[in-house]
Order: C-alpha cells, then sequence, then structure tokens
C-alpha cells in the first residue's frame, strides 16, 4: 500500500512539474496586443538620469507581450563595478551597455553578436557600434546626444549681452568674468557650481575633458583610430583656462566643489542663479519639469580657445551602447532582441526615447526628437559648423577619469602650479599606465 501511495504521489509530482513547464504568461490586462511571454530582459542602465523613464518602459512593454523586464540602474560612477557583480550572479543581465572600445576590449567574450538581427537591420548608419578584433558586431550604439554650455538667455539679456557676443573663448571669458564681478549687483553669477561628487564629476572629468583629445585626435588622425597607448597633452593648457573659468566665475567657492553635486548645480540653474550650465540633451526634460521653456534656454558650443571657433558646433556623440549576453539562456538572448527592436522601431518606444529620454536614434523608424538641444545640434550642422566628436571610445579606462577628478578637485581647493601639475601628471601619465595595464 505505501508502495502505490509512493507511486501516485509521485505520479502527481510529475505531472504538476509538466504543468508548470508548459505554463504559459497570463493575458495582461493590456491593448489586446500580448502574446505568450518566452524568456525574460534584465537589462543593466547606465544612465541613472534615464531611470525613470526606462521604469515606465518596462512596465509598458510587460503590459503589452507578458514578457517580464526588469531595469536595474547602477549608480554614477559605478557602472563597471556593479556590470562586474551583476555578471558573477546565477540571474545576470540579458542587455548590459559598454561605453567605449576599451569596455569591448574588457567584455567582448560575452557578446552576443548582432550582425544580421533585426535591430541592426534598423540602423540608418554604422557609425556609432563596436567591434571585437575579429570583426564582431560586439554592440550598437542605441542613441545619440549631445552637450554644450547651456544658456539662460533671460539673464545674459539682464547682464548686459546678448548670444552674439560670444563666438568664442576669448568673448565668452570676458562676458562671464563681468557677471561674476557684478554677481550681488545682478543677483546671480555667471556658471553653477563644477560640482565633483560622482554624480556630476564626469561632465568635467569626461566631457570637458574630451576637448583636449579630441584636438589632439584632429591634429593626428590615424594615431586616433583605436585608443593611442599615449597622449601628449598637447591642449592641456586649454583645459585650465576653461575649467579656471568655470570655477572662479561661478555660484561656489572653488574649495567647496567637492561637496557639491550634481543637483545642487541643476537647481542653481533652474533658479536663476547662473546664465551658463555645462550639460547635454540629457537634461533637457528634467531643466522642462523643472519649469524653464525652450525660450529660456539655448545651447552654445564648448568653446576650447583652438582652431576655427566661429564654425565650431556642439559636442556630439554617444557612450552608449548596447550588448546582448552571448551566455544568457537562448529564450532570453530572442526575449532582449525583441525588445531592444520593440524600442526603436515602435511608436511608444520610439516616442520615449525622441521625447522622455530626449534621444537621437540612428534607426529608421526613430521619431523626431522634440529637444531644443537636439534640434539646435542639428541646425548648427546644417549651417556647416563642425561638430566635436566624443572620442571617449579611445578613453583607455574609467579609472582614468577617476584619477582626473581627484587631481581636478584638489587643483580647484589650492590652485597652485604644483597642483596643476598634478592635473596634467594624471591626464597623460595616467592614460599611458592605465592603457599599459588594459594591454598587458
Amino acid at each position: 500500500m505505501k508502495k502505490y501511495l509512493a507511486f501516485v504521489l509521485a505520479l502527481v509530482m510529475a505531472l504538476s512539474l509538466v504543468a508548470c513547464g508548459n505554463k504559459t504568461a497570463e493575458e495582461p490586462s493590456g491593448d489586446g496586443d500580448a502574446t505568450e511571454a518566452a524568456g525574460r530582459v534584465f537589462w543593466l542602465n547606465f544612465k541613472p538620469e534615464a531611470d525613470g523613464t526606462l521604469q515606465k518602459v518596462a512596465a509598458m512593454y510587460t503590459e503589452k507581450t507578458g514578457v517580464p523586464v526588469t531595469i536595474q540602474t547602477a549608480a554614477s560612477g559605478t557602472y563597471n563595478e556593479t556590470l562586474t557583480a551583476a555578471m558573477d550572479k546565477e540571474a545576470p543581465p540579458t542587455m548590459f551597455v559598454v561605453g567605449n572600445q576599451a569596455a569591448v576590449d574588457t567584455w567582448g567574450d560575452y557578446c552576443y553578436d548582432l550582425t544580421g538581427t533585426p535591430i541592426a537591420g534598423e540602423l540608418t548608419t554604422d557609425a556609432y557600434n563596436l567591434y571585437d578584433a575579429d570583426g564582431k558586431l560586439c554592440s550598437i550604439g542605441y542613441c545619440y546626444e549631445c552637450y554644450g554650455i547651456i544658456v539662460n538667455e533671460d539673464l545674459l539679456e539682464k547682464a548686459g549681452y546678448t548670444l552674439g557676443d560670444i563666438t568664442n573663448f576669448e568673448t565668452l571669458k570676458a562676458v562671464a568674468e563681468d557677471i561674476h564681478a557684478r554677481a550681488s549687483e545682478l543677483g546671480f553669477d555667471a556658471f553653477t557650481s563644477s560640482s565633483m561628487s560622482d554624480d556630476s564629476s564626469w561632465r568635467f572629468t569626461g566631457h570637458l575633458a574630451n576637448l583636449e583629445y579630441y584636438y589632439e585626435s584632429v591634429d593626428d588622425p590615424d594615431a586616433w583610430k583605436e585608443c593611442p597607448s599615449s597622449i601628449k597633452g598637447t591642449y592641456m593648457q586649454n583645459y585650465k583656462n576653461l575649467w579656471d573659468l568655470y570655477i572662479n566665475n561661478s555660484t561656489c567657492d572653488p574649495k567647496d566643489l567637492a561637496a557639491k553635486t550634481g543637483d545642487d548645480a541643476r537647481n542653481e540653474f533652474l533658479n536663476k542663479k547662473a546664465v551658463f550650465y555645462q550639460n547635454g540633451t540629457w537634461e533637457y526634460t528634467q531643466l522642462i519639469d523643472g519649469g524653464l521653456t525652450d525660450d529660456d534656454m539655448t545651447m552654445l558650443p564648448v568653446y576650447f580657445g583652438v582652431g576655427d571657433e566661429a564654425n565650431q558646433g556642439l559636442c556630439t556623440g554617444t557612450e552608449n551602447y548596447w550588448c546582448v549576453n552571448k551566455d544568457a539562456d537562448e529564450a532570453d538572448i530572442q526575449a532582449t532582441l525583441d525588445f531592444m527592436d520593440w524600442c526603436v522601431t515602435s511608436d511608444e518606444g520610439t516616442k520615449c526615447m525622441a521625447d522622455d529620454m530626449g534621444f537621437n536614434i540612428p534607426f529608421k523608424k526613430a521619431q523626431e526628437s522634440q529637444n531644443l538641444f537636439i534640434k539646435e545640434d542639428k541646425q548648427m550642422t546644417e549651417d556647416g559648423k563642425t561638430p566635436v566628436a566624443w572620442n571617449f571610445s579611445t578613453m583607455p579606462s574609467e579609472e582614468w577619469k577617476n584619477g582626473v577628478g581627484s587631481a581636478l578637485t584638489a587643483y580647484a581647493a589650492d590652485q597652485t602650479d604644483a597642483n596643476w601639475d598634478a592635473v596634467v601628471s594624471a591626464f597623460v601619465d595616467g592614460w599611458a599606465s592605465e592603457y599599459k595595464l588594459a594591454n598587458e
């Protein structure tokens, strides 16, 4: 009898397992577009400022398809560590982001070959893709953005100037220093704080620093087709000039920059405490939500004091490249590819990309962004101005940026020649040492 009961129990358990194995997702309460859920999507997101919108995108896609989509956003400045830890877990990301060629060298073995996939077929350009040494399409640049110096035009006019008065570094310097000298009288200053917290320092260790090695790449383009083993620091004086202008003509004592955050800088701009704010297209939605309008703002190039500045455009490019984890389950890989394709082809997905996140996406069905700064970038390019390329894809490592950031912060607090020499060393010598570590 016991044997018979054991047999019946085993049979019941077996049938239960079969039933579980064949279970399909329940139809979501959506608009009737839902399909059976197969696989899952787990996106480890690089952009903290996009987290809110991406959570909505994930919920929307799950409601339509039944496929579970999880968005985990790494804290600013911690993406590499978060990705390394996540890849070691039992359920690692099915979709992750790399920021440059050096990251492909590190993570290429984990990358699914995207050649011939539907999303690759939707691309309008190959300019934002990254390949490994064997020619595998490891990652697709899913958006390109621009950055520059955001200007409050109303405050600029109250200070007695117009945009036409600023056409290069020298005129920017003259206007900024005059506004700073009259800050008490005017009720506002020239620049927002150049905050050096993790959520803001990349504006200067990445975006401002890019101008230095961008112009090195203009001088020697063949050497910059990939990450060079060393850089010359040819334009470090220009870098210093602009950094000095930022930190010595702002709402904040330079000694206090280490304690300032990205939110502080944004709020200073929103509260009309400063005319100038270095940032990019990704900041547009937050500025609009904060009460500013397109009539209040515009974006100037990051004038660096090099070349034909009258014909310089905005800094345009990307450090956001989608990768698919080739070690994920087959169903998860397919679910992830389907989700990526939906993001860049569906009305809902492309609308979120264009409007909510303010992206320009290089895909055939992209909606035109209503982001003011993207429109201005497009107009400048059509007018013949030369965009400044993002050379982030050649940067040797994130640790290089960290070293530059520490040196910049120390220099801001005590602006001696010795401390600036430490910035130059972190920039130039740090590049060589990080390259060596990455290529040993």
